[in-house]
């Protein structure tokens, strides 16, 4: 019997501190999906970054510049190192991301940090979207949600705005519905 526990408790152990396997989509609109291994090492190293934050908005930064860097590594082992801000400046590259792609993948990557208890101040929603009437433009985002704060803020982490491996953009939910956010 004990015996059998000590195993399911080594294995239980072992899947937290394992390798992760994350789909990143591409293609525009998620049609395409590349299996992104994440290892144990640079997990721990994104762990660490955030680790350090002092206050939920200290975090935003730092959760900014993670998820710029868990795109390099995604970008490493795949076409979407090609992939730049916005749906043109990346022309026909392969590898290219609209941002249902990346409120998608983002999300995901949200997620696996929220999993692993990386984020002490925030929780991951699902992606929202904001339609522009004057513009005519429909823009999907990735979300988080402060935990600290009895106002649950809500952000946007908008990685579509930048090139591969840059800092995603974070912004207040409200601010973004509106509009805000760089001219791509």
């Amino acid at each position: 019997m004990f015996r059998t526990w000590f195993l399911s408790l080594l294995l239980a152990a072992n899947a937290v501190w394992a390798d992760e396997v994350v789909p990143i989509c591409h293609g525009y609109g998620c049609l395409a999906e590349v299996a992104i291994h994440y290892d144990e090492a640079r997990l721990k190293a994104a762990g660490a970054s955030l680790s350090v934050a002092v206050n939920a908005e200290n975090e935003r930064k730092i959760l900014a510049g993670v998820i710029g860097l868990l795109y390099v590594w995604a970008g490493e082992q795949s076409d979407i190192g090609n992939d730049r801000g916005g749906n043109y400046a990346d022309g026909s590259m392969p590898g290219k991301m609209d941002c249902i792609d990346h409120s998608t993948s983002t999300t995901r990557l949200l997620k696996l940090l929220e999993t692993r208890g990386y984020l002490r101040w925030h929780r991951v929603l699902v992606p929202e979207v904001r339609n522009l009437f004057w513009i005519v433009t429909v823009h999907w985002s990735a979300v988080i949600e402060e935990t600290k704060d009895d106002k649950a803020q809500r952000f946007v982490v908008d990685s579509w705005f930048v090139d591969n491996g840059q800092p995603a953009v974070v912004l207040p939910l409200g601010e973004w519905k509106k509009g805000a956010g760089p001219d791509v």
